[in-house]
């Protein structure tokens, strides 16, 4: 198993981005692109567990790979920015540890 940090995730794909001479795209194509994605998955979710099958003639991919395709233009789209997920990751995680730890039935201890 490759347990890779969000960090070192983000280095990759900068290693990656950066030996092309376009380099990343604007904020608004990422913004695009990040959307034309979460469609893709969107389509995979509703394949697997909605009320719409797959085409015979349909490519077969997996949500595990849409979801990477999305995680991929996420670490781009805060690469460009200059944004560390890490550092998103954290502010999230504290502002639902303190504004909205009560909003959810806690389950009981045993």
């Amino acid at each position: 198993m490759n347990d890779k940090t969000m960090k070192e995730m983000q280095h990759e794909v900068d290693l990656y981005i950066s030996q092309f001479k376009e380099g990343y795209f604007s904020p608004l194509a990422m913004l695009a692109r990040m959307t034309e994605e979460l469609g893709e998955l969107s389509r995979e979710i509703n394949h697997y567990y909605g009320e719409k099958p797959k085409k015979h003639d349909e490519e077969e991919k997996t949500i595990e790979q849409e979801l990477g395709d999305l995680l991929f233009v996420l670490i781009c789209f805060a690469n460009s920015l200059n944004i560390s997920l890490d550092e998103s990751f954290d502010l999230v995680m504290d502002k639902f540890k303190t504004r909205d730890k009560e909003r959810w039935t806690r389950k009981e201890c045993e």
